[in-house]
């Protein structure tokens, strides 16, 4: 079991990811490594702007980078990244957290698997996102809108 006591590094899938918009902002200088990584599981869905990730089926992948934040800053990095993913720690689920920050496996580049956190969609918009979201092929956001269908 993880706990919010835990120094997890962070797997970032969006705006977070180096060279987004929110990693200038809350990350750019406070971090000690970052690296390309992925998860299984989980599913990416178009948003207004940035991706949401849900949890999915085990075949899935999410593409992203896997974040460590520096010692000195690792407390008020996760306070930030809270803050802009809408999640207030401890609050019970469905209680207006706009993201859940869960513990997962990401596995890097060269194959190491390292235990981070990762903010998913939570409940509600999990389900409506399964049920009329736009999914990402191949769960790699680049920022661009997915190509419509001709009607």
């Amino acid at each position: 079991m993880t706990t919010e006591a835990e120094r997890l590094p962070f797997f970032v899938y969006g705006t977070l990811r180096p060279g987004g918009a929110n990693y200038a902002r809350t990350l750019r200088g406070r971090t000690t490594a970052e690296e390309p990584a992925r998860i299984a599981g989980a599913l990416l869905y178009e948003g207004p702007g940035y991706p949401y990730a849900t949890a999915g089926p085990a075949d899935a992948v999410v593409h992203g980078a896997l974040i460590r934040p520096r010692d000195a800053d690792y407390d008020a990095v996760r306070a930030a990244l809270d803050r802009l993913e809408g999640y207030t720690p401890g609050a019970p689920a469905g209680a207006g957290n706009l993201y859940e920050r869960v513990a997962t496996e990401a596995v890097c580049a060269d194959g190491r698997t390292v235990r981070a956190w990762v903010y998913l969609a939570a409940e509600p918009l999990a389900t409506r996102l399964r049920a009329t979201g736009t999914p990402i092929t191949g769960g790699h956001w680049t920022g661009r809108a997915a190509p419509r269908s001709p009607r």
